[in-house]
């Protein structure tokens, strides 16, 4: 069973995301908070497996409450929830350790997938959502792009080619049937790559993947 926390300062929102998630057989709404930092001391106590957080919340915005989040050693996997898939902050939101972002418009079928997939550990959202969040907000800055292409040494020839499949928005299965190897083989080059690099997550990877000019 998946265990989840809602987060938002609407409880119009929790009650729909509730019911959304509720008719799942392995999805299970364990409690709900109403900013940030409730959802700091909701994640103590009831060990969510999964946060769908909101971005902008009045108190202890969405942001600060995944940096807090990230800290703790079971750290929950963390969906950050935004009205506008320009959203300034969700750069920064992927940056800190976010698993992905969802629109509050997302359809109840995609939203339960996401939970789905984010609750395997390192997978990443729908990927056409995620690269149009790394094309929009990961352009390359001044310095970050040598320092990327200095931290990505560290991976083998196969596991860059891995990488570059993640920065593409590819899934496993997609990578795979590029490179010729088997989803689970993917997946266990993308968990090494996240070791190497000190990462959390798939999106992270792309993002530094971006960063560096890996296509």
């Amino acid at each position: 069973m998946i265990r989840v926390l809602v987060v938002d300062d609407e409880a119009l929102v929790r009650a729909g995301l509730r019911m959304i998630l509720q008719p799942a057989d392995d999805i299970e709404v364990v409690g709900e908070a109403g900013d940030g930092s409730e959802a700091v001391t909701a994640v103590a106590k009831h060990r969510p497996d999964v946060v769908l957080m909101d971005v902008r919340m009045p108190g202890m915005d969405g942001l600060t409450a995944l940096k807090e989040l990230r800290r703790s050693p079971r750290a929950p996997s963390v969906i950050m929830l935004t009205t506008f898939d320009l959203d300034d902050y969700v750069h920064t939101a992927l940056r800190n350790g976010a698993a992905g972002f969802l629109l509050k418009d997302t359809s109840p079928r995609d939203l339960a997938a996401a939970v789905r997939t984010v609750s395997e550990g390192s997978a990443m959202l729908t990927p056409r959502i995620t690269k149009r969040l790394i094309d929009t907000f990961a352009g390359l800055e001044s310095g970050e792009s040598a320092n990327a292409r200095q931290r990505l040494t560290v991976l083998t020839e196969r596991e860059e080619d891995v990488v570059r499949g993640v920065s593409r928005g590819l899934s496993n299965a997609e990578i795979g049937r590029e490179l010729s190897m088997s989803e689970g083989t993917v997946k266990s080059h993308v968990s090494r790559a996240l070791a190497k690099l000190g990462l959390s997550n798939r999106v992270q990877v792309a993002l530094l993947a971006r960063d560096a000019g890996m296509n």
